[in-house]
C-alpha cells in the first residue's frame, strides 16, 4: 500500500503544473545575497534594501516590473526584469486547467513564499482572490518562479527568481507585511485600449486599468476592495459596512484629491484613445499558440530559449528535476496571430477632427466624497463610466456617455446593425479566454498534457500543504 501511495504521488508530480512543494530541505538559494550590482542601483535611486516592495507583470510586453519605495516614501522603478514564459492567453484565469495565468490585484505574505520550490524558487499569486471567487473562478497553485517553463505561471529564469525572491525576501526583514502583485495583460496605455478595444474582455480591462491609474497617479499601493463581482480602489464603505464581494457596493467614499486626479487621467486617455480611433487605428485581438516569452528570449541564438538559459536551459536539466516540460516551445516558434476585428476609421473629410468638440460631454459637478459603484448605479462625478461596452453597437448617443464612448459611437457607420447579444461585452464577469489548441496525443501514452493542475490527486497531498507552509520572519 506504501508503494502504491508513492507511485501516485510521483506520478502526480509530473502532471503538476505550478504545483511548487517538495520534501527537501530549506535551500541555501533563498538565503542568496542581492547582487552588489542591485545595491548600487537602490543606492543610486534613493532606496534600501529593506524598503518596501510592488510587483506589476505584463503578459504582451512580457515584463515584470519591482517598484520600491524610495526616500520620498514613494514607489519608483527599481528594474524591469523580461519575462522567461508565460502560458495560454491574454485574459484572466477563469477555471482550472485552462492554461491562463491570472490577471487582477494579489497580495503576497511571507507564507506565500516557498524556499523549496522545485522551480527553483517561487512565490504563490494567491489566486484566486476575492474578486476571483466572486465570479466563479477556479485554479490553484498559480506562481512567479523560476526554471523558464509555465501551465499557467509567469515564469522567470533562475537567477532573475533568485533576485526577485531576494528583494520580497529583504521587504519582509525590513516590516513589510505583505506586497502587491499586480498582473495585466498588456501595459494599460492608449494605444493598447485602442487596440483592444473589441476583445471580449475589455470590460475587465478597463476596470483593471482603474487600477493601475490609481497606482500611477499617486505612486502608491491602491486599497483594493471587491463588492457587486467589482473591483474598487482606494474606497471604503460610508456607512462602515464590510465589503461583500457578491453583494452590491454600498455608498463608497474616496480621497477626493485622488479621485480627482485619477478621473483626470483617464479622460485624457479616453480622448487619445478616441484620436487613435479616428486616425485608423485597427481593433485587433492576439491570439496566442501557448503563450509568450520577452524577445529578448525569443531573439537569441540558441533557439527557444535566451542567452541566460531560456526554455533551452530547462529541457537541458529537465532530466534532474521530477518535471515534465510544461511549457510548450514549440507555440514560441511563431508569434501570436493578429486577428482584426474592426478596421480602423480613416480620417473624414467631411467631418474634421474639431467635430469631437461637438460631442464633448457637458460639464460635471466637482469630485465629490461620496461615490456609489453598484455595479447597475454609478456616479459619473467620482466614479469613470465603464466605457467601451456599446462600441460599435450602433447606438445613439446616451446622454452621460464619456468623451470616448461618445466618438466611439460617432465613428461607427449610422446603418450598422445591432451587435447580436451573444457578442455583448458583460462588465460583471467578463468573457473567458479562448482554450489554445489542444496538444496531439502522445503515440506511446495515449493522454495529453492539456491540463496544468493535479485535479487527480487527494486535497491532502503532502506536496500542496509544503507549499503553502509559513515560514517565519525570522527565517528570512
Amino acid at each position: 500500500m506504501f508503494k502504491r501511495v508513492a507511485l501516485i504521488a510521483v506520478v502526480g508530480l509530473g502532471l503538476a503544473s505550478c504545483q511548487d512543494g517538495n520534501g527537501y530541505n530549506r535551500s541555501a538559494r533563498a538565503n542568496a545575497p542581492l547582487p552588489a550590482a542591485t545595491l548600487a542601483l537602490m543606492s543610486e535611486k534613493g532606496m534600501t534594501k529593506s524598503s518596501p516592495i510592488l510587483i506589476r507583470a505584463y503578459k504582451k510586453e512580457a515584463e515584470l516590473e519591482v517598484w520600491k519605495k524610495d526616500n520620498t516614501g514613494r514607489y519608483a522603478l527599481l528594474k524591469t526584469y523580461p519575462i522567461c514564459r508565460w502560458s495560454g492567453q491574454l485574459g484572466p484565469k477563469v477555471r482550472e486547467g485552462d492554461r491562463q495565468a491570472p490577471e487582477g490585484f494579489y497580495n503576497i505574505t511571507p507564507a506565500q513564499m516557498n524556499p523549496n520550490s522545485q522551480f527553483f524558487l517561487s512565490f504563490d499569486t494567491g489566486f484566486p482572490n476575492a474578486y476571483d471567487r466572486a465570479n466563479g473562478r477556479t485554479g490553484s497553485f498559480l506562481m512567479v518562479h523560476g526554471a523558464c517553463s509555465s501551465r499557467g505561471c509567469y515564469s522567470m529564469t533562475d537567477e532573475q527568481i533568485a533576485e526577485i525572491y531576494a528583494l520580497g525576501r529583504e521587504a519582509f526583514g525590513g516590516g513589510q507585511r505583505s506586497f502587491q502583485f499586480q498582473a495585466y495583460p498588456f501595459r494599460m496605455t492608449p494605444e493598447n485600449m485602442a487596440k483592444h478595444r473589441k476583445d471580449p474582455n475589455i470590460a475587465f480591462w478597463q476596470m483593471l486599468k482603474r487600477g493601475s491609474d490609481n497606482f500611477e497617479v499617486t505612486r502608491e499601493e491602491p486599497k483594493v476592495g471587491v463588492c457587486g463581482r467589482q473591483y474598487v480602489f482606494n474606497a471604503v464603505s460610508a456607512s462602515g459596512i464590510r465589503l461583500d464581494p457578491v453583494a452590491a457596493c454600498p455608498t463608497l467614499r474616496e480621497d477626493e484629491a485622488v479621485a480627482s486626479a485619477v478621473k483626470a487621467k483617464q479622460h485624457r486617455d479616453d480622448a487619445k484613445v478616441a484620436e487613435l480611433v479616428r486616425s485608423g487605428t485597427s481593433a485587433v485581438r492576439l491570439v496566442y499558440q501557448d503563450g509568450g516569452q520577452h524577445k529578448s528570449f525569443s531573439s537569441a541564438s540558441n533557439g527557444f530559449g535566451g542567452s541566460d538559459g531560456g526554455v533551452m536551459m530547462f529541457a537541458a536539466r529537465s532530466s534532474a528535476r521530477p518535471l515534465e516540460n510544461v511549457s510548450r516551445p514549440e507555440a514560441l516558434m511563431n508569434g501570436p496571430e493578429e486577428i482584426v476585428l474592426e478596421e480602423g476609421v480613416a480620417p473624414k473629410a467631411a467631418q474634421p477632427v474639431t467635430a469631437v468638440a461637438s460631442i464633448a460631454p457637458t460639464a460635471k459637478p466637482a469630485v465629490a466624497d461620496v461615490v456609489s459603484t453598484s455595479s447597475t448605479v454609478r456616479d459619473e462625478a467620482t466614479t469613470p463610466a465603464p466605457v467601451l461596452a456599446a462600441v460599435g453597437a450602433g447606438e445613439s448617443v446616451a446622454p452621460k456617455k464619456s468623451l470616448f464612448q461618445r466618438v466611439m459611437s460617432w465613428a461607427d457607420a449610422p446603418t450598422k446593425p445591432a451587435a447580436p447579444a451573444a457578442e455583448a461585452i458583460s462588465q460583471t464577469v467578463p468573457a473567458a479566454a479562448p482554450l489554445p489548441p489542444q496538444r496531439q496525443q502522445s503515440s506511446n501514452s495515449g493522454k495529453t498534457t492539456s491540463t496544468d493542475k493535479r485535479a487527480e490527486l487527494p486535497a491532502k497531498d503532502a506536496n500542496e500543504a509544503s507549499s503553502r507552509s509559513v515560514w517565519p520572519l525570522s527565517l528570512f
